[in-house]
């Protein structure tokens, strides 16, 4: 998932510093991540995990790091199992 994360990211992402030298807690918002950058971000990995991102996952802390978006995704993934 990780790897899936820094791929998209460094494809969409427009972030000043290499998706390499990024901590998984690290600010993406400070690293340069844009709103217009987050939502291309998250259509990726709709695709990728081949998922919905629920409206009320749709904020800027689902996006704020790469740890955070790890544990949105596997919120999404664990509610899809229980559905």
């Amino acid at each position: 998932m990780n790897e899936t994360i820094r791929s998209l990211l460094a494809k969409v992402g427009g972030l000043s510093t290499s998706v390499e030298a990024i901590s998984d807690e690290a600010d993406l918002y400070a690293a340069g991540l844009s709103s217009f950058a987050s939502v291309q971000l998250m259509l990726g990995l709709e695709e990728a995990f081949d998922l919905e991102f629920p409206d009320h996952l749709l904020n800027r802390k689902s996006f704020a790091s790469i740890a955070a978006i790890e544990t949105t995704l596997s919120t999404i993934l664990e509610d899809r199992k229980v559905a």
